[in-house]
């Protein structure tokens, strides 16, 4: 590695989702074998990253996550021994849990938060991942508007997260997802504007954001204060807003998305954006389920250590 490119590579476990990763023949195999093996699966995993020259994880859901970590572990502590001994180290996990309703128990979230903060910070990380609502498809009826009321909400719920994760040494950053209510660039400077940044940060994905037809490096720029960790993948272009958001939207976005470096993301205005905020020490890849995520994230790692060093210090 250059000494001009990141100082680390980390990888959000979403990528070695893919069943013809597994020789398996769905997603649904996969997490039965989570079930039955959890040891198989995270050694699969951590075996593939380390062979890409990944130190950093996200963990997100199912079938590598916290609960797996604990049937394959143990817990958080003796994940942490493992990748230690692996050179490795966990950086951040998604959270799924509680909800963004208005009569949501804020009590209840503000618990499973804090639990959930908990895991992180034990088992080494600092970051807590949240994803705002989903947007409703756009013929719904009643239609579901993502205004300043319905915003409001969320940001009050990000705020009950992000002091509850404070508490445990955690940071809570909102993830820009596609189809979300924080996926545009009107999105994100509302939520944003709404969020105290004492509490709430923000986590940018570039596929996400190039998919709702935004420009990531001019998007993040105003909010340049607010990033602690970012999601690093390439698309193919903007992606329709108005179609049907139902359960299947995410693996309607996977035709859509590149490993970096094979889309339409200006890398070298995002490397200057993250030099001049000084966020060079973690770039973290991601690829949702893709069928060889060895060679995909080795092809990202290698373009941005090529390609970057002009504008990395």
């Amino acid at each position: 590695m250059t000494a001009h490119a990141p100082v680390k590579f980390g990888v959000d476990l979403i990528t070695f989702y893919s069943p013809s990763f597994w020789d398996l023949p769905d997603e649904n195999a996969i997490q039965e074998l989570s079930d039955r093996d959890p040891e198989a699966i995270w050694r699969k995993i951590l075996d593939a990253a380390g062979e890409a020259g990944i130190t950093s994880l996200e963990v997100t859901f199912g079938p590598a996550d916290t609960d797996s970590i604990r049937r394959a572990f143990g817990g958080p502590k003796e994940f942490r021994k493992e990748l230690e001994g692996r050179g490795m180290e966990l950086k951040s996990a998604f959270y799924l849990e509680g909800s963004w309703e208005p009569d949501a128990d804020r009590g209840a979230i503000a618990d499973s938060a804090a639990a959930y903060a908990r895991f992180i910070r034990e088992a080494g990380g600092d970051v807590l991942v949240a994803a705002p609502p989903m947007r409703t498809t756009w013929n719904a009826e009643p239609p579901v508007f993502a205004d300043f009321d319905f915003m409001k909400n969320v940001a009050d719920i990000a705020h009950v997260v992000g002091h509850a994760s404070l508490q445990e040494g955690v940071t809570t950053a909102l993830h820009t997802e596609a189809h979300s209510t924080f996926c545009t660039a009107r999105d994100v400077d509302l939520l944003m504007s709404l969020t105290d940044p004492l509490f709430v940060s923000l986590c940018p994905d570039t596929g996400h954001l190039a998919l709702s037809g935004g420009e990531p490096s001019h998007i993040v720029s105003r909010h340049r204060e607010r990033v602690v960790i970012s999601h690093w993948k390439d698309a193919t272009g903007p992606a329709p807003l108005r179609v049907p958001i139902d359960e299947s939207i995410h693996e309607e976005h996977r035709e859509y998305f590149r490993r970096v470096g094979a889309g339409s993301v200006d890398w070298f205005s995002w490397g200057r954006l993250m030099r001049e905020i000084g966020f060079t020490d973690l770039a973290l890849l991601e690829l949702d389920a893709v069928a060889d995520p060895v060679a995909e994230i080795t092809a990202a790692r290698e373009f941005i250590e090529r390609s970057l060093t002009t504008v990395f210090p």
